[in-house]
């Protein structure tokens, strides 16, 4: 089985040089430090990320990677421009390229994030956690899903959308 987590970037400032350039907040910090312990608790640590090149998404990727612990320092790390304003099929097309990783996860914005979850929802999906993404996901927030279809044959309705979890 297949664990694809959909991490939303951490809260970041209102502003910035660029909008690609905009740092995380001091509680964008906090919240991306809680993902990363949070995920470990759960045993979600991902050996494949895909991370947006925008600057908020690194932060927020190197803050969950200090929580995940030295598992963390093991994932494979691809930081991809293409995923900054990136739709869902962008994302789908960079998930065909992997062969190998089972717990993936994609650190990137929205309203990408939420669409995706909810285009690969499937029926088995627990339909209280699809309307939750349907109405969009907060910073720092992940969606779980589960699929058995390899990377590259992932589609519209081929996962179970799990949970959507926030940090507190």
């Amino acid at each position: 089985m297949n664990c694809l987590l959909l991490l939303r970037h951490a809260k970041a400032e209102p502003a910035g040089p660029t909008d690609h350039d905009r740092p995380l907040a001091l509680r964008g910090r906090r919240q991306a430090s809680a993902v990363g312990a949070a995920l470990r608790a759960d045993g979600l640590v991902p050996d494949r990320v895909l991370c947006s090149s925008a600057l908020r998404t690194r932060q927020t990727w190197d803050l969950v990677r200090g929580g995940l612990g030295p598992a963390g320092a093991e994932a494979v790390v691809e930081v991809r421009d293409e995923l900054y304003g990136a739709g869902p099929q962008d994302v789908l097309a960079l998930l065909a390229e992997l062969t190998e990783a089972t717990t993936v996860l994609v650190v990137g914005h929205e309203p990408t994030l939420s669409t995706l979850a909810l285009r690969l929802a499937g029926p088995a999906s627990a339909p209280e956690v699809v309307d939750r993404v349907r109405h969009g996901v907060p910073t720092a927030s992940w969606s779980l899903l589960e699929t058995d279809t390899p990377w590259d044959g992932l589609g519209p309705a081929g996962a179970r959308l799990r949970a959507l979890r926030v940090p507190a």
